[in-house]
């Protein structure tokens, strides 16, 4: 069950978060067409976290969940996004602590370790891997079917699953179609390796939204990298393995 939601201004952008538990903080950062709720409650992250003895805080980005919505695509760029999550965790005074990105937040997740160094301990970037630097594509394609009239209308296979998934989670589809027109910023190597936090790579090994693991590891001074077997892009998010792997790394990093 998710805490009660709690709103703080970012920029005089309304954003909801959740604040729970007692222990060392941890800080979640959803995918696109997300939530707090569908990325970290759902899969039972935030119990798990919990479990193991952390405080666990998950917001909704700018245009998604109980966050505002916005329809300029110029304000969903990454950076402007992880300024967000920066911004919370000044508003919450948390020391620097472990930061765990899936998928788009995977992305806001290094831009937030590359542009405030100084707020992450250690980094999970999961769900997105050598293509945060390649480029995932596809990003018309989705903006158009999240557009479109009806689910009807769209024919792509993957701008009708995110459709779809946008749907279920209640999403507003207009802003989405802002936030993926903007927000899949590729990261180079050079800014990569800028990243003095360590880092876990975590996806799919049949996630093809995320592409291979070993370059994004590579691309960063300390990184490691958990692979999670069978798993695609959606079914990745609440794996057993994705979980533990996680576990294991906070606690080796004394994140617990």
């Amino acid at each position: 069950m998710q805490s009660s939601k709690q709103t703080f201004s970012s920029n005089g952008v309304e954003i909801a978060y959740y604040d729970e538990g007692e222990g060392p903080p941890v800080v979640l950062i959803h995918g696109f067409a997300s939530s707090a709720l569908a990325n970290w409650y759902e899969p039972l992250w935030v119990k798990v976290l919990r479990e193991a003895g952390y405080r666990v805080i998950s917001f909704d980005n700018r245009g998604h969940g109980q966050s505002q919505k916005l329809y300029d695509s110029d304000l969903y760029r990454a950076p402007v996004m992880a300024e967000d999550a920066a911004n919370l965790m000044g508003h919450l005074g948390l020391p620097p602590v472990p930061v765990m990105g899936y998928s788009m937040g995977a992305r806001i997740t290094a831009f937030l370790c590359i542009q405030s160094p100084g707020l992450v301990s250690v980094a999970v970037l999961a769900g997105l891997a050598e293509n945060m630097i390649t480029g995932v594509g596809g990003e018309t394609q989705i903006a158009a079917g999240l557009e479109a009239p009806s689910l009807e209308d769209v024919t792509d296979p993957q701008a009708r699953a995110f459709r779809i998934f946008a749907e279920r989670t209640g999403g507003d589809l207009l802003a989405l179609a802002s936030c993926i027109k903007a927000s899949r910023q590729k990261i180079s190597v050079e800014e990569l390796g800028t990243i003095s936090a360590p880092v876990l790579v975590a996806a799919g090994t049949v996630d093809d939204v995320a592409g291979a693991i070993e370059p994004l590891v590579d691309a960063v001074p300390d990184g490691e990298a958990l692979p999670i077997p069978g798993r695609d892009h959606m079914r990745a998010v609440g794996d057993k393995v994705y979980k533990a792997g996680v576990l294991r790394f906070l606690d080796k990093h004394g994140s617990s």
